[in-house]
C-alpha cells in the first residue's frame, strides 16, 4: 500500500512540471517562427545575387574547387531566412551577416561602385574566389572595414590596387592572386598591421614593391611571384621576424642575396627563381634553422661560399640554369635531410661526389641534368630515389646494376651522355619505374623481351640497338594498354611531389619538346635512330593509351601493321625512313586523335586513307613513296608542281626516254634562235662594218697576227 502510495505522488509531480512547462512556454509555441536574418541584409544579399549572372565555372573550379556550383541560385525565398542560405553565416545574436563565401560560384560580371556588398557592413569574411568577377576593386569595399579575411584570386579583377584598400585594417587574410591586376602597390598595404597572410602573385604589378612591408609584424607568408616586380628586395623584409615563407620567383628582382635574410628565423620556405640575382650563394643561408626548401634556379649565381655549419633542415635545393662551375660543392653531403637536389643547367664538372651517399636515406629526387660531369654513375648511394635526371653530362661506362634495387625509382633520365651497354632489360624489377630515357648514348645490342608494367614513357632513341622485335614484345606493357586500371586513367596528376615536379624532353610531332611536368598519364614510345630491321610487332596494337610513337630511321621491313589501327589516342606516329612496304593501313584513317603523322622514305604502295588527319598533312609525310597514289594525295599535294600521283607508275626506261625528249626540244630551241641571230649578226659586220666593233676587234687582231709571225 505505501509502495502505491509513491507511485501516485511521482506521478502527480510529473504532471505539475509537465503543466508548468506548458504554461510558461505557451506564448512562444504559439508564436509564428522568427528569422534570424534581418530584412536590409537580406535585401542586400539579393540585389547582390542580381548584379550578377550566373555562367560557366572558371577554368580552375574543377580543378581547384571541391564541389563548384552555382550557390546563389537558391537565394531569394521571401518566406526562408537568409542565414540559412548557402555561402551566409550570421551573427548568432544580431543576425547580420558576417561571413559570405560564394567561391567556385559561377558568378559573372562587373563590380561596380555602389554594390550592394557595401550595405554588409559587419562582413568579416568575404571570400570571392574562383568566379568571372570583372572590373577594379571599387569604393563598396573602403566600407567593408570590419574585414579580416579577403579572397579574390582567381578572377578577372584589374587596374591599380587602390591606396583605400590600407582602410582595411582588420584584415589579417588578403588573397589577390591570378587576377589582371596592375600598376605599383600601395605603399598604404603598410597599414594592414594585421595582415598574416598576403598573395600578390601572378599579377601585372611593377615597379619596385614599398619598403611599408616592414610594418607587418605579423606576416608570415609573402608571395610575390609572376609580376614585374623589380630592383633589390626592401631590407624591411628583414624586419618580418615570423616570416615562414618567401616567394619571390618570376620577377626581375637583381643584386646579391641580401644579409637580413639572415634575420628570418622562421622561414622555411625561400624562392628566388628566375630572377636576375648574381654573385655567391651566401654561406649563412645554410645556417638557418628551419629553412627546408630553397629555389635559387634560373639566375646568374656563379659559386657557393661553403659555410661553417650547415642545418641538418634542409630538405629541397633547386639551383639550375645558374652559372655554377668547378666541382659539386661538397657541403651539400652535409645536408641529411635532402630529398630534392636539382643543380641542372650549370657547368659542374667532374664526377658525382661519393659522399652524396650520406643522403640516401632521405633523397628521392636528384638532378644533375646539362653539366659537364664526367666518370661513371656511382653505386649504392640513392636507394630511395623517384626520380635520377643526369642526363646532357659526359658520363661514361655502364649502368650500374644496382639500380635494380631502387625500389621507389619512378624516372630515368640518362639521355645525352657516353654510357656504352646493352639495354638494362633489369630494370623491369623495378615496380614504380614510369619514365626510362636512355636517348643519344651508346647503347647496343638486340632488346631483350621485357615487361614493363608501369612504364607510360620509354624513349631509346639514337643508339645501336638492332635485331628484330618479336610479335609479342609489347603484350606486357599493360601502363600503355587498355589493360591499365580506371584509377591509373583518373589519377592525372603530375609526376614529383608537391615541392618538385619532374620533367623531360621528348620528340613529339617532329620537333623537341620539354615537359616542364609530366602528367602521369601521358605515354610515349620512341624507338627512332637505331638499326631495328624485321616486321613492327603486331602487339603495338594493344597500347591503346599511347599518345606518341616514334619508329623512324630504323631498318624495319614489311606491312605496317593494321593493328595499329586500335591506337585510338594517338596524336603523333613517325614510321620514316624504315623499308616499309605494301599499304597504309586504312583503319588508321579512323584515328580521330592523330595530328600528325609521318610515313616517307619507304617503299609503300596503294590507296593513301581518306579522313579529315591525313588531309591536313603536308605532302613530305608521304614522299619517297612511289606506289601511293589517291585523292587524299592528290589534295595534299597540290601545290607542289609535279603531282606525286603522276610520279608513281614512270620506271626507269620511262624517265630516261622522257630525259632524251627534254634534251632534244631544249636543244631546238636554243639552236634556231641562235642561227638567225648568227646570221643577222654577221650580215651586220660584213656589210656595215660599224666602227666601234673595227676598234675594238680589229687592231687587236692584227697585233695578234704579227706577233705570232715575228716569232
Amino acid at each position: 500500500m505505501k509502495g502505491f502510495w509513491n507511485s501516485k505522488s511521482i506521478i502527480r509531480i510529473t504532471l505539475s512540471f509537465i503543466f508548468l512547462f506548458i504554461s510558461q512556454f505557451s506564448d512562444v509555441l504559439a508564436a509564428p517562427t522568427r528569422h534570424l536574418c534581418r530584412p536590409e541584409q537580406k535585401d542586400a544579399l539579393v540585389k547582390f545575387k542580381n548584379e550578377f549572372e550566373i555562367g560557366k565555372p572558371c577554368r580552375y573550379c574543377t580543378m581547384y574547387c571541391i564541389e563548384p556550383h552555382p550557390k546563389t541560385e537558391s537565394w531569394g525565398n521571401n518566406n526562408s531566412d537568409c542565414c540559412n542560405w548557402e555561402g551566409v553565416t550570421c551573427n548568432a545574436k544580431s543576425g547580420e551577416v558576417i561571413e559570405l563565401d560564394l567561391s567556385c560560384s559561377y558568378l559573372h560580371g562587373r563590380f561596380h561602385s555602389n554594390s550592394s556588398i557595401r550595405n554588409l557592413h559587419f562582413l568579416t569574411t568575404l571570400d570571392l574566389s574562383f568566379n568571372d568577377f570583372k572590373s577594379q576593386i571599387t569604393s563598396s569595399f573602403e566600407n567593408l572595414s570590419h574585414l579580416t579575411y579577403l579572397d579574390l584570386s582567381f578572377n578577372h579583377f584589374s587596374g591599380q590596387v587602390p591606396s583605400s584598400i590600407g582602410n582595411l585594417s582588420h584584415l589579417t587574410f588578403l588573397d589577390l592572386y591570378y587576377n589582371h591586376f596592375s600598376g605599383q602597390v600601395p605603399s598604404s598595404i603598410g597599414n594592414l598591421s594585421h595582415l598574416t597572410f598576403l598573395d600578390l602573385s601572378f599579377n601585372r604589378f611593377f615597379g619596385q614593391f614599398p619598403s611599408s612591408i616592414g610594418g607587418l609584424s605579423h606576416l608570415t607568408t609573402l608571395n610575390l611571384f609572376l609580376n614585374n616586380f623589380l630592383g633589390q628586395i626592401p631590407s624591411s623584409i628583414g624586419n618580418l621576424s615570423n616570416l615562414t615563407t618567401l616567394y619571390l620567383s618570376n620577377n626581375n628582382f637583381s643584386g646579391q642575396i641580401p644579409s637580413f635574410i639572415g634575420n628570418l628565423s622562421q622561414l622555411t620556405l625561400l624562392d628566388l627563381s628566375i630572377n636576375n640575382f648574381f654573385g655567391q650563394v651566401p654561406g649563412w643561408l645554410w645556417t638557418l634553422p628551419n629553412l627546408f626548401y630553397v629555389n635559387l634556379s634560373n639566375n646568374t649565381f656563379i659559386g657557393f661560399q661553403r659555410p661553417k655549419k650547415p642545418e641538418p633542415s634542409m630538405g629541397h635545393l633547386l639551383g639550375s640554369n645558374n652559372n655554377f662551375t668547378g666541382k659539386i660543392p661538397s657541403f651539400i653531403c652535409e645536408l641529411r635531410s635532402l630529398e630534392t637536389l636539382d643543380l641542372s643547367g650549370n657547368n659542374f664538372s667532374g664526377s658525382i661526389p661519393r659522399c652524396m651517399g650520406n643522403l640516401k636515406s632521405n633523397l628521392s629526387h636528384l638532378n644533375l641534368r646539362q653539366n659537364n660531369l664526367s666518370g661513371g654513375l656511382p653505386k649504392h648511394i640513392f636507394e630511395i630515389l623517384r626520380s635520377l635526371d643526369v642526363g646532357h653530362n659526359q658520363l661514361v661506362g655502364k649502368l650500374p646494376r644496382s639500380l635494380r634495387f631502387f625500389s621507389t625509382l619512378e624516372v630515368l633520365n640518362l639521355e645525352s651522355n657516353r654510357i656504352n651497354d646493352t639495354f638494362p632489360f633489369w630494370l623491369t624489377s623495378l615496380p614504380k619505374l614510369q619514365v626510362l630515357v636512355l636517348r643519344s648514348n651508346a647503347f647496343h645490342g638486340q632488346i631483350h623481351e621485357a615487361s614493363f608494367l608501369k612504364l607510360r614513357i620509354i624513349d631509346i632513341s639514337h643508339n645501336h640497338f638492332k635485331g628484330t622485335l618479336p610479335s609479342d614484345y609489347f603484350v606486357k606493357w599493360s601502363a600503355m594498354s587498355s589493360l591499365g586500371t580506371d584509377e591509373d586513367r583518373s589519377n592525372a596528376n603530375y609526376m614529383g611531389s608537391g615541392y618538385y615536379q619532374d620533367s623531360m624532353v621528348l620528340m613529339n610531332k617532329g620537333v623537341e619538346s620539354e615537359l616542364i611536368r609530366i602528367l602521369t598519364i601521358y605515354t610515349a614510345l620512341d624507338f627512332s635512330g637505331n638499326k631495328f630491321e624485321g616486321e613492327i610487332p603486331k602487339s603495338i596494337g594493344l597500347l591503346e593509351e599511347l599518345l606518341v610513337l616514334n619508329l623512324s630511321n630504323n631498318a624495319f621491313t614489311g606491312h605496317i601493321p593494321s593493328s595499329m589501327g586500335n591506337l585510338t589516342a594517338l596524336e603523333s606516329l613517325d614510321v620514316s625512313q624504315n623499308k616499309l612496304y605494301g599499304e597504309i593501313p586504312q583503319e588508321i584513317g579512323n584515328l580521330s586523335f592523330l595530328s600528325c603523322m609521318n610515313f616517307s622514305h619507304n617503299q609503300l604502295a596503294g590507296l593513301v586513307p581518306g579522313g579529315q588527319q591525313f588531309l591536313t598533312q603536308p605532302c613530305s609525310s608521304f614522299e619517297d613513296n612511289l606506289g601511293l597514289f589517291g585523292s587524299t594525295l592528290e589534295e595534299v599535294c597540290r601545290d607542289i608542281h609535279t603531282p606525286a600521283s603522276h610520279q608513281q607508275y614512270k620506271t626507269p626506261e620511262t624517265e630516261e626516254e622522257d630525259e632524251e625528249v627534254i634534251s632534244w626540244i631544249a636543244a631546238a630551241i636554243g639552236f634556231i634562235p641562235g642561227i638567225v641571230l648568227g646570221l643577222t649578226i654577221g650580215y651586220i659586220l660584213v656589210f656595215y662594218k660599224p666602227e666601234w666593233f673595227i676598234k675594238t676587234f680589229g687592231r687587236n687582231n692584227c697585233r695578234r697576227r704579227s706577233t705570232t709571225t715575228t716569232h
